[in-house]
This record gives C-alpha cells, sequence and structure tokens, in this order.
C-alpha cells in the first residue's frame, strides 16, 4: 500500500511541473529554505533534511541540468531538500518525456514538489485576489496630460458692460491640464463612465468672452476632481440610455455635428454657439440608431446641482435638446432644436448681445435651432480636406426688438496625413452668434499644425485671431498656442 500511495504522488508531482516551469530558472535557493525541511527523510546515506554533494540525487541533478542545457546556477555545498526540488521543477518544466533516472528524482521530491506546487497556487490566489479587489477587470484607463505655453495681444480685455481692462493688453500663459477617463462595464453593453481632471488654467489676455478659451483649459486649482459621470446602457438593438449627475447634452446626441478638431473652444461641435453650448449638471437623454444612418436624440439638462430648486423646476435653468440626423461614411447632415429655459446662459461662440441673457429676455427662454453638415474624401494625404460646417439662429422670448434674434455661422477645414503620417493641419473661421443691435460684424479664426513626435506624444502649434469679438469695435485679439500632449 505504502508503495502504490508514493507511486500515485510521483505521478501527481510529474503533473506539477508544467504549471511551476512558468517560473523564471533563477532560484533563490535561499528563499526556498524558508518553505521548512522534511523529517521524513531515510533516502539518503547521511539520514538528515540536506542533500550532500556527495548524494546520488545531487550528482543526478548536475548531470539532468547539463543533459538538458538547464541555465542553472548550483552551489557545491550541501541545500535542502526543497532547494533539491526546486532546480528539478525548473529543469524539467517543458520535458515531454523522462528518464528512468529522472522519474527516480521524481518520485524521491514528490512530497517537497507537491508543497511548492500548493505554495505558489495560494500565492497566486493572493494576487489575483487583490487584483480583482483593487481594480475590476472590466474597468479600462485611459487618460491624457496637456502642457501648454501661449502668447496674446489684445486691444484690452471687454466686459459685458463694454469697459476695457488695460492690465490685460497682452499676456504669456502657461498652463496645464491632467485628464483620467474610467470606463467599467457590468454587463458587457452598459458603461459607468467617470472623467477626473486638474489644471491650473486662469484667465489670459483672451478670455473666454475673447474666443481665446481653449479645449484643453481646466482651472482647478491643481485640485483633482469628478469633472464628468453618467451611466449608459442599450435598449434593444438600436437605442442607448443616458442617465448621471453630470453629463453635458451633446454627449447624448445620436449624430456627431462635426468632424473639424479645434484649439478654440468656441470651434467645437460645428460652432459652440446657443443651438449646441451646454453645461455640466444633471441630464438624462436617449437615442435611436437605425442600420441606414438615420438617427433621432433627445436629452434634458437641468441646473440642479448645488440649486435650491429641483430638477427641471422653474426656480433652476434647463436646456432640452431634441436631434435629428442622417449619417453615410462620406457624408452626415443634421438639425437640431435646443429649447433652453429660465436664464440658461451657455455658448463660447457669441457676443455678450448674442447670447440669452436675463438683461435681453423677460423670462429668459430661447428656441435656439442648429444645422450642421460635414464631408470627407475617401482617404487622407490628398489636398482635398474635411469640410465641417455649422448654422445657428435663435428666437429669444420676451427680448426687446433687435435682441430677440440672433445668427452665427462657421466652417472648418481638416487635411491628414500630409506632411507625413498622423499629422493634421487644421483651419476654422466663422461669425460668433451675434444679434441686431451689435453694429459689427464680429469675426474669428484659428490655424494649426499637428504631428505625432510618437505613439504616445504630440504637438500642436496655432495661430489665432478675433475681429470685434465681443461685438463692440476694435475688441481684437491675436495669439499663438503651443501644446503638447501625452496620451496614455
Amino acid at each position: 500500500m505504502k508503495l502504490f500511495q508514493q507511486m500515485l504522488v510521483a505521478g501527481a508531482a510529474v503533473s506539477m511541473l508544467a504549471p511551476l516551469g512558468a517560473q523564471a530558472t533563477d532560484i533563490n535557493l535561499e528563499e526556498m529554505n524558508s518553505y521548512g525541511s522534511s523529517s521524513k527523510s531515510d533516502r539518503f546515506q547521511n539520514n538528515f533534511s540536506t542533500v550532500q554533494p556527495g548524494d546520488w540525487a545531487f550528482q543526478s541533478i548536475v548531470e539532468l541540468a547539463e543533459a538538458r542545457g538547464c541555465n542553472l546556477s548550483i552551489p557545491n555545498q550541501a541545500i535542502s531538500r526543497y532547494e533539491a526540488a526546486a532546480l528539478l521543477n525548473a529543469c524539467m518544466s517543458d520535458v515531454a518525456e523522462v528518464t528512468t533516472t529522472e522519474r527516480k528524482l521524481i518520485d524521491e521530491f514528490s512530497e517537497e514538489l507537491a508543497t511548492i506546487k500548493g505554495r505558489v497556487d495560494g500565492l497566486e490566489a493572493q494576487f489575483n485576489n487583490y487584483e480583482a479587489g483593487g481594480f475590476s477587470d472590466t474597468t479600462t484607463l485611459d487618460g491624457k496630460a496637456i502642457f501648454t505655453l501661449a502668447g496674446a495681444e489684445h486691444s484690452g480685455t471687454s466686459t459685458t458692460s463694454g469697459a476695457y481692462d488695460a492690465t490685460k493688453k497682452e499676456g504669456l500663459y502657461t498652463a496645464y491640464s491632467y485628464t483620467m477617463n474610467l470606463n467599467t462595464s457590468f454587463t458587457g453593453d452598459d458603461n459607468l463612465y467617470v472623467r477626473l481632471k486638474a489644471g491650473n488654467a486662469s484667465g489670459w489676455a483672451a478670455t473666454t468672452d475673447e474666443g481665446g478659451y481653449l479645449v484643453s483649459s481646466k482651472g482647478s486649482s491643481d485640485a483633482v476632481g469628478v469633472d464628468k459621470i453618467w451611466y449608459s446602457f442599450p435598449v434593444g438593438e438600436r437605442n442607448t440610455v443616458w442617465i448621471g449627475p453630470k453629463i453635458e447634452n451633446y454627449y447624448m446626441h445620436a449624430t456627431t455635428p462635426s468632424l473639424y478638431s479645434p484649439t478654440l473652444k468656441q470651434f467645437t461641435l460645428g460652432g459652440n454657439a446657443s443651438a449646441y453650448g451646454a453645461s455640466t449638471n444633471a441630464g438624462v437623454g436617449w437615442a435611436y440608431n437605425a442600420d441606414n444612418g438615420f438617427a433621432i436624440s433627445s436629452n434634458v439638462v437641468s441646473k440642479s446641482n448645488g440649486a435650491a430648486g429641483g430638477w427641471l423646476t422653474n426656480e433652476v435653468a434647463h436646456s432640452w435638446a431634441t436631434q435629428v440626423g442622417y449619417t453615410q461614411p462620406q457624408y452626415s447632415i443634421s438639425a437640431i432644436v435646443n429649447m433652453k429655459y429660465n436664464g440658461w446662459t451657455d455658448s463660447y461662440f457669441s457676443t455678450s448681445n448674442g447670447k440669452n441673457r436675463s438683461s435681453n429676455s423677460a423670462d429668459g427662454n430661447s428656441t435656439n435651432v442648429g444645422l450642421r453638415a460635414w464631408w470627407r474624401p475617401a482617404d487622407t494625404g490628398s489636398a482635398t480636406p474635411s469640410i465641417s460646417v455649422g448654422y445657428d439662429t435663435s428666437d429669444i422670448s420676451g427680448a426687446t426688438a433687435g435682441n430677440d434674434s440672433t445668427d452665427m455661422w462657421f466652417v472648418g477645414l481638416n487635411w491628414a496625413d500630409i506632411a507625413q503620417a498622423d499629422d493634421l493641419i487644421g483651419l476654422a473661421f466663422g461669425q460668433a452668434q451675434t444679434n441686431e443691435n451689435d453694429t459689427v460684424d464680429p469675426f474669428s479664426w484659428e490655424a494649426y499644425y499637428q504631428y505625432k513626435v510618437n505613439d504616445g506624444m504630440s504637438v500642436r502649434t496655432t495661430v489665432f485671431g478675433n475681429t470685434d469679438r465681443n461685438g463692440t469695435s476694435g475688441d481684437d485679439n491675436t495669439g499663438v498656442v503651443l501644446e503638447t500632449t501625452f496620451a496614455f
């Protein structure tokens, strides 16, 4: 019976060699001693727990290492049975057939091999539990850091009242932003999205009202915080639903309104005026995408975060946007109606008069219509760019004559893979949203070149200008922006 039990243990030990062989062959013999020693060794002449250089097992392991070409460092002094077993395992991990001597060694150290196997499995289990507890395997992380160096010259920073700050006629601006995007799925089809962001951006010579606010800007006094958070899930094959305490309308649209990649925030979404202007607050939305390119979506965001009034009540502002679009691989067209209530004010591409300010409207309500279209060539690397265009018009409820309607237009061009692979040239221009009481025609533009240094690093150099930007004659600025992006 004892012989039968030993044969079973020896057979099990052979099966253990392959999984243990995933370890490196550079064995740390001192650490192996910590596993302990056996008191049942009556198979050696010395009758102790160590294996002496004169023992047959010691010599057999040396000969095995030479015959198999194992890269082992075997000492010329006594070793423990666990050290011998570790050397044996490291040398025979990938062996398909064993010799008589090798089988004898496996039988001799079967108990130690079994103990080592149990220790390794236990460590792997602990490590896997640590990984599962520390970070879910259904969560992915990506992010980027952006370093910004910018300079601008300004005729004078104007305020909504038309006054100028002479101290901000020119300035050199340095800033950074750091973003982490976390996506977690619980069913395989849903997604919990969290964006953590930090930055030290602050006002400079070309501020928001003058069109100089950058897409990369984030002012959080260097504190990392939750910038966006929402949950989305499918309903059937064609519907998607969003709900979240920090979301903007345009994340819930079914059709992409523009292909242009901007540097200035005013040129996002085909012109970030009243129709697509948004604010991060509590929201809910739905989208339907048909298999033929047709799509429709509708969503509501309410500025109830931190407000005394409740969600969608008359005490807080809210925005209800409904979009219809049609998209094919080379082109897209879409229209949106954004109903804004109770003094909702946003937009990076409007003059002071062009916004739906409380001074312009009796009840703070407005109806904003946006038309968007884009086209791109079948292949990149040609002289033909992708083209994105946009037009907005707004009707402001209860406004006085001349303040009750506004409009905006935008054109954005992108050339890809022109000078080298993955580079990008951009050119955008347009008129900020303005109303009839603006006696000037504001004009804004930007042009840039972006190239990849490597897979995770890119550099973009942009020049820009704004003329009569805030609806005031002579309210001009020009600037240069250098941005380095590190993506991971």
